[in-house]
């Protein structure tokens, strides 16, 4: 296994090869450029010309612009010449799927063309056939007979390719020999890095995009693994999660793969895939940086051993269970109540619980915190019945024993140890005496006292070394217990970067499978009062976004929804609020939304149900690949698109609290 960054006592970038695009430098450890992508209809000229020159401006370092055939990258000359007249010299590039005539037209006028090795040359016909060496061979020739005159073309214009492969648009042969995996997208960009280094062409960059952020990270990271081994070096890699959504969700999700690789040392420029306009895309970009270069400023004292986890695939640490916590199920949540002057009923409704008075019932919504922590705090009204409360062990009460887990810290645990609690929080933080040479009853307490669940705390920059070094000493000295994270760091943060902090920190943690639940906090978020919520409230929602966006806890509709760009056909962000207002009650139901026949149905990846644009007004729906009506008119479509998701049984009706699981009566 190559440790070329996951073991490393300090954040450091992986070496990659230096590559120019236009005036631009990527890779060999210069600063990570912020990319986004038009919208407008490439053939008209003015308009790309335009909102390329308020990219800029927005702080786009790269603007890539679509060019699906011959015509629209003939319209790049015209495009190019506007911008650059106007003063602006920063990169562009040529975003092309089906169409190698297009490359090689786009490459003489821009300085970068994208292309997409499962559909550059293969036609996709979602057929399985099992290959022969013989005929995989033939195919590999027929790919170099039709890549290498682009090669030849940008050799001598100076142009950039980027090889990027999409999770969901992997060719037919990769399908067929590697299936749908990591390892087929790592082959499907080795094949075309192959035919470049045979050309002696090495102005490459490379991606491996996925709307899920488990494949995206771990093809990434094997990516560089494959390179590393076959090339001894690598080239610069650019990062993004494709089709990401909008709002919170897309941020989240983005901010989570690209900053888990990015704290990995890996990546060169990034790209946030936002079904929004295309500047809203770069201050996300500019947190997720931001947050990265805060990792440099520390050090740590020794070294990761045996990381606790493998890189390329995913494994969830074995652990005991305690209660819902640990071994097989998803991770939990815990809100944090502890810094309220007085908890009522109506403060539980922040965290998914909503009494009604009048009934006195308890309605349980699907973003429910499993535990809340008071402090010191024992509530004077009952609760329902599997909720659990973590309460500072010197105000343990005893007659609660079944509702109250008392919380110690690290160093009192073995002298106010409670014999009749049925489990036990332990918090260890980074102030906490447990290293190396930690006290070995410290280690028989942790091992051998049952029902115990460590907590770790930590407010260090670097939280995700820190958290890692942790886990693998836990590891080391074979100790079992189930792990859950809080932070431990009170700032003010405006709200959007708060979203994009906890993602990076604790989605990292997540997909890696190393912690089995999550207490996000923080009273001091600031502008909270623009999306009307509390910090409460917030960090509980943020919580479950971030387990969707790693697919261990699912909570809520998923919905894989690609950026605007110039093929798409309807107005992509009113249309994803219409069928968000109708299907969001659907939990565990995930809805593609595709702007053009371009990004589906391969690259909606495991959608269960698309919506993919197939013509000026029309819409075609599929169920997973498979089409089951083609060409709807539009104003239609939505309501089509409920009967089919009735026709496949996933359809419920939704009520009045479309999100509740289920409710009880207070004894």
């Amino acid at each position: 296994m190559s440790t070329f960054c996951l073991s490393n006592t300090s954040y450091k970038r992986l070496p990659t090869r230096e590559v120019k695009i236009g005036e631009m430098v990527i890779g060999n450890f210069n600063r990570i450029l912020m990319q986004t992508m038009t919208t407008t209809n490439t053939m008209d000229v003015e308009a790309t010309a335009k909102q390329i020159i308020s990219c800029i401006e927005a702080g786009a370092d790269i603007v890539r612009v679509t060019a699906p055939s011959k015509k629209e990258a003939e319209q790049l000359k015209f495009i190019k010449k506007i911008v650059r007249n106007a003063g602006y010299h920063t990169p562009l590039v040529a975003d092309i799927h089906y169409t190698p005539n297009a490359a090689e037209i786009a490459a003489r006028y821009v300085e970068k063309v994208r292309i997409n090795p499962g559909n550059y040359i293969d036609k996709k016909k979602f057929e399985f056939k099992e290959y022969s060496d013989k005929e995989y061979a033939i195919e590999m020739q027929q790919i170099a007979d039709r890549f290498i005159p682009l090669i030849q073309i940008c050799e001598l214009s100076g142009t950039c390719i980027r090889i990027g492969t999409n999770h969901g648009s992997l060719s037919d042969r990769i399908m067929s020999r590697y299936g749908d995996t990591p390892i087929g997208m790592v082959e499907s960009a080795m094949e075309f890095i192959r035919i470049a280094r045979s050309q002696n062409f090495h102005q490459i960059v490379v991606s491996m995009k996925s709307s899920n952020t488990l494949v995206m990270v771990h093809a990434y990271r094997l990516l560089v693994k494959t390179m590393l081994e076959e090339f001894q070096e690598c080239y610069p890699m650019h990062l993004g999660v494709t089709e990401a959504g909008d709002g919170s969700d897309g941020r989240i999700k983005s901010a989570l793969g690209i900053g888990t690789l990015l704290h990995d040392g890996i990546g060169d420029t990034i790209r946030v895939s936002l079904t929004e306009d295309p500047e809203c895309e770069l201050p996300v970009c500019k947190h997720i940086i931001e947050r990265i270069k805060k990792y440099t400023t520390e050090s740590y004292l020794y070294p990761i051993q045996n990381l606790p986890f493998n890189p390329y695939e995913f494994v969830r640490r074995p652990t005991e269970q305690i209660y819902n916590i640990g071994n097989k199920q998803a991770p939990v949540v815990i809100a944090d109540l502890s810094y309220l002057n007085a908890i009522c009923p109506q403060d539980l409704n922040c965290v998914g619980y909503i009494y009604n008075k009048d009934t006195d019932k308890w309605f349980i919504q699907d973003n429910a915190a499993d535990f809340i922590y008071t402090k010191y705090k024992v509530l004077d009204f009952a609760i329902p019945g599997f909720l659990k409360v973590f309460i500072d062990a010197e105000f343990w009460p005893k007659s609660f024993k079944d509702k109250y887990i008392p919380v110690y810290k690290l160093e009192s645990f073995k002298t106010q140890k409670i014999k009749t609690a049925l489990a036990h929080v332990i918090i260890i933080n980074e102030f906490s005496k447990f290293e190396m040479t930690c006290d070995p009853k410290i280690i028989d307490d942790l091992k051998y006292t049952p029902n115990v669940i460590i907590a770790l705390k930590c407010s260090s920059v670097n939280f995700i070394a820190q958290i890692r070094q942790k886990v693998s000493l836990l590891s080391a000295l074979k100790i079992t217990c189930p792990i859950i994270v809080f932070n431990d760091e009170f700032i003010p943060f405006i709200f959007d970067y708060q979203i994009i902090k906890w993602s990076i920190d604790f989605g990292s943690l997540c997909l890696d499978g190393l912690i089995d639940g999550i207490c996000l906090s923080n009273p001091d978020i600031l502008n909270l009062e623009t999306i009307k919520t509390t910090p409460i409230e917030f960090a509980n929602n943020t919580a479950f976004q971030i387990l969707q966006a790693t697919r261990l806890r699912i909570s809520k509709t998923e919905y894989i929804s690609c950026p605007s760009c110039g093929r798409t056909l309807f107005d992509l962000q009113e249309t994803t609020q219409k069928i968000r207002a109708v299907t969001n009650h659907l939990k565990g139901v995930k809805i593609a939304i595709m702007g053009c026949i371009v990004n589906g149905p391969g690259e909606m990846a495991d959608a269960d149900f698309g919506y993919v644009g197939s013509g000026p007004g029309k819409i075609t729906l599929y169920r997973g690949k498979t089409i089951v009506k083609r060409n709807i008119d539009s104003e239609h479509a939505v309501d089509e698109l409920i009967q089919v998701i009735k026709d496949y049984g996933a359809w419920i009706e939704p009520t009045s609290l479309h999100q509740i699981k289920k409710s009880k009566t207070i004894k």
